[in-house]
């Protein structure tokens, strides 16, 4: 792959959007679509994302017998999707931070500890360089509705005998899907 120009196509509040030409290995010159949180992409390295963008929460009840899951509206997908809680980290934010405030915004759970992290991913790798790190831990309170008047998120706790019959029936966030399937198996 050959790497010839990027071009900035439209510049969003939260994201843009790039045109990358290239040559394949057969010399054919293709380009390829994608989108950034990075507004000021102009050479091959800055395509390599060095920080990540957001936080995705994997959150356990304090007994480990049902996992946290949101219900939300996708405008991109048109549909409500069953997806972890998740978003941006804010400017001087740490992940755990990030994680924290985000898990009390969308569902009103107090994070009360952090048992692993997942190192840095891809969230969706096929047209975007956006980068998250998973957090892995419990939570406990009373689940609310969303203080975000922009999102609609219906949060639940759910079994695995519940979530096995989501998979079965509902769509999922790519990464909430396998992680629910492994998790909903085991023992």
């Amino acid at each position: 792959m050959d790497l010839k120009k990027i071009e900035k196509v439209h510049e969003g509040k939260y994201i843009t959007r790039y045109d990358l030409t290239y040559n394949t290995e057969n010399n054919h010159l293709k380009v390829y679509e994608m989108i950034s949180r990075n507004h000021d992409i102009k050479t091959k390295d800055d395509l390599n994302n060095g920080k990540v963008d957001a936080v995705v929460l994997v959150i356990h009840s304090i007994d480990g017998e049902r996992i946290l899951l949101n219900r939300e509206y996708r405008l991109a997908a048109g549909e409500w999707v069953y997806n972890f809680p998740a978003g941006l980290i804010d400017e001087g934010e740490t992940p755990d931070e990030s994680a924290k405030r985000e898990l009390k915004e969308e569902t009103g759970l107090e994070l009360i500890c952090i048992d692993d992290h997942i190192g840095e991913s891809y969230s969706a790798v096929g047209f975007s360089n956006e980068k998250n790190v998973c957090i892995v831990g419990k939570a406990k309170g009373n689940i609310t509705k969303s203080d975000s008047e922009y999102e609609e998120i219906k949060a639940g706790w759910y079994t695995k005998k519940e979530v096995k019959k989501l998979l079965s029936e509902c769509i999922f966030a790519g990464r909430t899907q396998a992680y629910c399937y492994l998790w909903s198996r085991q023992g």
